[in-house]
This record gives C-alpha cells, sequence and structure tokens, in this order.
C-alpha cells in the first residue's frame, strides 16, 4: 500500500497540475474514441501501450481479453461494450491479447482449475479458440486464435452489429508482447469470419 499511496501523493503533486486543463475538460465531457478490450494481467497497460491521456480509452480488462457472445443475460462485459457504442460512439475497438498469457496458458497445457472454478467457468468463452489451435501446449497460437475469436463474438453483440452494419466502428485485433514491446495486428477483412 505504500507504493500506492506515494503513487498518489506524486500525482497529486507532479502529474495533476501539469494536466489541470485536461482533468478540467474531462469533469464535464466523456468522449473516448475507443473501446480498448484487454487481459486482466497487470504487466498490459493500456494506456501506456497505446500512449493514450485519460479519456481516450474506454477500456474493459478481463481474464483472458475474453468476450462471451452476445446472450439476453445482462453481464458486466455486455453492458460496458453496449455503452461504449451505443452511449458513448467509440468508433474503434480493439481486443488486445499479449505473450505469456496466464489464463491461455492454463487452457493450452490443460492445467487443473479444479481450485478455481470461477476462472474454469469463465474460460470456457475460449473454447472455441482452443478448439482451432492445432497444436497442443502452443501459447502463442492460441493466444493469437482467441483474440480471432473475441473479435467474432464481439460482433455478436446488437450494439456492435448495428454499428458495423452502418460503418460506425471498426475491429481490430492485436497481440502485444510483454518482452519486446510489439505490437502484432490480427485483424481480420471481416471480423465475422474471424470465427
Amino acid at each position: 500500500m505504500q507504493d500506492l499511496t506515494e503513487g498518489i501523493a506524486r500525482f497529486q503533486r507532479d502529474v495533476f497540475p501539469a494536466k489541470a486543463e485536461l482533468f478540467a475538460r474531462l469533469a464535464t465531457h466523456h468522449a473516448p474514441h475507443t473501446l480498448f478490450i484487454g487481459c486482466s494481467d497487470a504487466r498490459v497497460v493500456p494506456e501506456l501501450l497505446t500512449g493514450t491521456e485519460p479519456g481516450d480509452l474506454f477500456v474493459i480488462r478481463t481474464a483472458g481479453n475474453l468476450v462471451p457472445a452476445h446472450s439476453p443475460e445482462a453481464d458486466g462485459v455486455t453492458a460496458s461494450i453496449e455503452y461504449a457504442v451505443a452511449v458513448l460512439g467509440v468508433t474503434d475497438v480493439v481486443v488486445c491479447g499479449h505473450s505469456a498469457c496466464g489464463a491461455m496458458t492454463a487452457l493450452a497445457r490443460g492445467q487443473d482449475l479444479s481450485g478455481a472454478p470461477a476462472v474454469a467457468a469463465w474460460l470456457r468463452h475460449a473454447d472455441a479458440s482452443l478448439a482451432r489451435t492445432t497444436a497442443d501446449g502452443d501459447v502463442p497460437a492460441l493466444v493469437r486464435q482467441n483474440v480471432l475469436a473475441q473479435l467474432a463474438n464481439l460482433a455478436t453483440h446488437p450494439a456492435v452489429a448495428r454499428a458495423l452494419a452502418q460503418g460506425r466502428i471498426a475491429l481490430h485485433g492485436w497481440v502485444y508482447d510483454i518482452p519486446t514491446g510489439r505490437v502484432e495486428d490480427l485483424t481480420p477483412a471481416d471480423p465475422a469470419l474471424a470465427a
């Protein structure tokens, strides 16, 4: 906790004053241009990775950067997607996977998740990704297939499907390589064909 409280002090002393005008505008204006769906992994920091300012990204972070296909049951991921697209009007959506993803590693290696039943249930949203990965244990291939599968799931959400049909939004698939800082663009021409 000491690191966090010291970080807040530095933010209030150094960062906030330097960006006071930006924060004053953000207090009454919320118009991010991009919905960024990334992994909960602490090593993946969307704003740092993209060099964006506060207010630029609407961020959803889930274990394995998973996006459940649309269903009539409401959940936090679905509500956040709908809000970003239908209310905020983002023009781009990025699904970003990453190297050494713990969720994808667990799936690729068939790790026993019986001690984490909620995690095991959540990772079922990657079943299609796992089925499309030809080599057992190939984590990098699974990470890539998972990004493509999650783009396809994203396109099943009504707000996203409408925005795609109207040409108001573009979907992008990325894989961030932690040790090199490289970002691989996997964006398919048609997200519906990703799955």
